[in-house]
Order: C-alpha cells, then structure tokens, then sequence
C-alpha cells in the first residue's frame, strides 16, 4: 500500500500505475477504432515491457454457493493480484463497471482495473472488490 500526499491508501499502485501506462503507450500508438482484441494482444507487449508477470485470457471458475457454475475468461490477471478487464467502446456504461465488479467478487480478488480503449482518450477505473475475502 503508497500513502498518496491527501492520505489515501491504495493497494498495488505501484501495479496499476504500470498498468496504466502501458495502456497509455498503447492508446496514445493506435489510437481509438480497432476491436478489443488488437488492444489486448498490444497491451501484453507493453506488460512485458514493464516487467509484469501476467496471464492473458484465462479460464477462471465463477462460483455461487461454493459451487462452480461456469467459467468466465479474464482479459489479464496481472501478479496474481489485479485484475485488468477490457472495452473498446464509444463509452464506458454503469453495465461494464457492473461487469468487473462482479469479476472480482465472482474471482474473489481485491483490486482491479476496467480499461477502455474506445473512446479519443483512454477511459480507466481502478475498482475495489469490498467483498474480498482474504
């Protein structure tokens, strides 16, 4: 956890500020227009870049109940800690932040960014899982 000049903590910043510069090396190259997938692939070249251990696209368990009831595959689970959700729309919707914050409920993972490349300038939300069970 960083103390921040106003006294607030955040989690892993050090993390997501990596994060989010990698996405910016991205947007600011490409640009907005192109589908999700060619910012996923460029955003992994950026995260190796940075020295980030990652895994792309996985395969993880959603549960209800303590039971599993499918899956759901993360765009990036970054150090094993952060999870990274992708868009590339027009305009982030209070749907799309519903969406990760579920994922990280679902995934029980603390912290996690929801990127958007879509829009003229990248849109970012650091998201915080209050229902993380540690």
């Amino acid at each position: 956890m960083v103390q921040t000049a106003k006294g607030i903590v955040m989690k892993y910043e050090d993390i997501t500020e990596k994060i989010i510069g990698s996405a910016m090396k991205v947007h600011s190259t490409l640009g907005n227009g192109f589908q999700e997938v060619i910012y996923q692939r460029c955003l992994a070249i950026e995260l190796s870049e940075a020295g980030l251990n990652f895994q792309r696209e996985i395969e993880m368990p959603i549960h209800y109940r303590w039971q599993e009831v499918g899956t759901r595959r993360a765009d990036f689970l970054v150090e094993d800690k952060i999870l990274v959700e992708l868009k590339a729309l027009i305009e982030l919707e209070d749907v799309h932040l519903a969406q990760a914050l579920n994922y990280l409920e679902a995934y029980n993972l603390e912290i996690g960014l929801l990127i958007n490349f879509g829009s003229k300038s990248l849109e970012f939300k650091r998201l915080h899982n209050k229902k993380y069970k540690s």
